[in-house]
């Protein structure tokens, strides 16, 4: 495509140099001596303005009348959740692969400044190419164009800078190259990933130049999997024989990474207890007898218990946010030392680790299990993880019991949608009281099973990352993967935040299954603030009460989500409040299960009560309390507040 005007160039439009280049990169991973070939960017999600119409819009369409195999077009109903979308894609595949997302110019671009956050927390890869103003200023100002007195180069997207991984801005043809390759190498870098945004002005998209046909060639990008030092690994190996009550912290390092089987193995010959992140949930099965779930904040108190007395912590691919370490209060032994193992340099040194080991989590584990023959941990922290283990899954049990009344706790809510789904299945969710209920309680049995997006809890991300999974979970199937259903899990608030992206689900008949859960309200933030000595102030949907200038006693609003889910062209089934409400969710799940696949996607609208709390994890999480209030529930909470305060420490060390 394009005319050739020197010897081994072609005449093209710098948005048809673009899509042509990205059809072309491939991903190498090699994962125990065997190689795994993956196109990098399968697909382009867009949605056109002035400032690509023209350019990206123009070459997507020329290359699928061509060849709709070359770049696969798809649309989207809000520029972040298409970000959103290209993340869950990514996760899925274990950042092998994501979506590349074009916008215009304005808004559409600065609507991706969400999205791009949360790629960047979650360590997750996306490439963002936001459309941005004539780099000729041939037209000045243009429609949507931010003018800045005293930096008359700055555009909205320069907003992009603090929130990627990598950014540029290819204002002249000849800077595509050095912009795309480097670009590319922080996508597809374990260490270093995240959004990865290029700036491409609209007048450049449609300028035309000569393209060498190196930059068109096929390219590999081999993911960089760094091996221990041989010197860490024994400095390790003494820490962890020195230990008598260690424990393993797992994140989602271990699951990037390939590393369950090795994890597994390392857990099993040494005895040693494995506790969980959010990102890291599906790293052993619930039910294996070394592993103690989910860990810190939103943890179980069998992990809490064990982490409380450890005098060894051996982090695995995790980042160490707040919640995994209760706001530095999980650990209480005044000894306890951290062995921190990551890929990435700044989580691995994290907290002043005692022994930082910047590695791929499976070649490091690979090491350590090769250095530690014949150490196991004692007899008496078997029997307390027994102990803890009984003690948590009873409490578990208890949460899932049906109590038959008309309005269900969120933690049966819970129990009735895992009851019916696969082993294989995926639940979905991000933001709201969710995600530390399902981090603590949801039984996962698959290492692909369990998806929450925690690093940024963004409120929205469900819908939209949802599909992204259901995306990735579709073209697994089709290489001969398993066969995955994915359940998204979301509240009224979530749900109100960007449920747009259902409409994609209806435009190309993706399955995707959405458990709504209605509570009529921020829950999360309502319990949160009742804690705090705040009194739900501002969490509830309530009409304005126009005398006291409230939102706290007045009528709930006449809002119905179900009605609202119908109208976008989604089949609803409701579950109307009553003793039986439970069994009919549990059966309302199955029956989704078992639509077709081509369906269209199924919301499953169930309300529930807010104020039925789920199973505490004894722990803590570090939200200041103001210090001096006129309001007795403050005072007693700031009381609170200081009690925790005082077993927090300085660094973990």
């Amino acid at each position: 495509m394009g005319m050739s005007t020197a010897p081994g160039t072609r005449r093209m439009t710098v948005a048809q140099a673009v899509v042509e280049y990205l059809s072309k990169q491939y991903t190498v991973d090699s994962i125990g001596g065997q190689d795994y070939r993956e196109r990098l960017i399968p697909g382009t999600f867009g949605i056109f303005g002035h400032g690509n119409v023209a350019g990206v819009g123009q070459a997507l369409k020329q290359y699928q009348q061509l060849d709709p195999a070359i770049m696969p077009y798809y649309q989207g109903r809000n520029e972040q959740a298409q970000a959103h979308q290209a993340v869950g894609y990514a996760r899925h595949t274990r950042r092998r692969q994501t979506f590349a997302v074009s916008t215009s110019i304005g808004p559409g671009s600065s609507n991706l400044l969400t999205g791009a956050a949360l790629a960047t927390t979650n360590r997750l890869p996306v490439l963002l190419l936001p459309s941005d103003t004539f780099a000729t200023r041939a037209a000045d100002p243009v429609l949507q164009q931010l003018e800045q007195p005293y930096a008359y180069d700055i555009t909205v997207n320069d907003a992009f800078r603090p929130l990627s991984k990598f950014f540029d801005r290819v204002s002249r043809p000849e800077q595509l190259f050095s912009a795309f390759h480097h670009g590319l190498r922080v996508l597809t870098d374990p260490a270093e990933t995240g959004a990865v945004t290029i700036s491409l002005p609209q007048d450049v998209q449609a300028e035309a130049f000569d393209v060498p046909e190196e930059f068109l060639a096929e390219r590999e990008w081999r993911i960089r999997r760094p091996d221990a030092d041989d010197a860490d690994i024994r400095r390790a190996a003494e820490a962890i024989r020195a230990a008598k009550r260690p424990l393993i912290i797992a994140g989602g390092g271990v699951l990037y990474a390939y590393a369950n089987d090795e994890l597994a193995k390392f857990a099993e010959l040494t005895g040693i207890p494995v506790g969980n992140t959010q990102a890291g949930v599906g790293v052993l099965p619930w039910d294996h007898k070394l592993s103690l779930g989910a860990v810190g904040s939103t943890g179980t108190t069998a992990a809490n218990a064990i982490a409380a007395g450890a005098d060894l912590i051996i982090g695995i691919g995790t980042r160490y946010e707040d919640f995994t370490t209760a706001s530095r209060t999980a650990f209480q032994n005044p000894d306890v030392t951290f062995i921190n193992i990551n890929v990435a340099p700044i989580d691995a040194y994290k907290h002043g680790s005692s022994l930082p080991i910047v590695a791929d989590a499976r070649k490091a584990l690979v090491k350590l299990n090769q250095a530690l023959g014949g150490y196991r941990a004692g007899a008496d922290l078997e029997q307390q993880i027994a102990a803890e283990k009984a003690r948590w899954d009873e409490t578990v049990d208890t949460a899932f019991d049906t109590r038959f009344t008309p309005l269900p706790a969120q933690n049966e809510i819970i129990g009735a949608t895992h009851r019916a789904m696969d082993a294989s299945d995926v639940v979905i969710c991000a933001a709201g009281s969710l995600p530390g209920d399902l981090h603590k309680m949801w039984r996962v049995r698959d290492p692909f099973g369990y998806h929450v997006e925690y690093a940024y809890s963004c409120m929205g991300y469900e819908i939209p990352g949802g599909l992204g999974v259901k995306r990735a979970a579709l073209a697994e199937a089709k290489r001969g993967g398993a066969q995955r259903d994915v359940v998204v899990m979301v509240g009224d608030g979530s749900y109100l935040m960007m449920h747009t992206e259902l409409v994609t689900a209806v435009a190309e008949r993706i399955k995707l299954i959405v458990v709504l859960i209605q509570n009529h309200g921020y829950a999360s933030i309502g319990s949160l603030s009742e804690s705090l000595g705040s009194q739900r102030f501002g969490t509830q949907y309530r009409a304005l009460d126009e005398e006291h200038h409230s939102f706290d006693d007045g009528e709930r609003l006449p809002v119905d989500l179900a009605l609202n889910a119908e109208s976008l062209g989604v089949k609803v089934i409701r579950i109307e409040p009553g003793e039986k409400v439970i069994a009919q969710l549990e059966q309302a799940v199955r029956d989704a299960k078992a639509a077709p696949e081509h369906a269209g996607p199924i919301l499953i609208h169930v309300e529930s009560d807010p104020l039925l709390d789920a199973p505490s994890s004894e722990s803590w999480w570090d939200v200041p309390v103001s210090a001096v209030s006129e309001l007795d529930s403050t005072k007693q909470a700031f009381q609170t507040y200081v009690d925790h305060k005082s077993r927090q420490r300085k660094l973990l060390g």
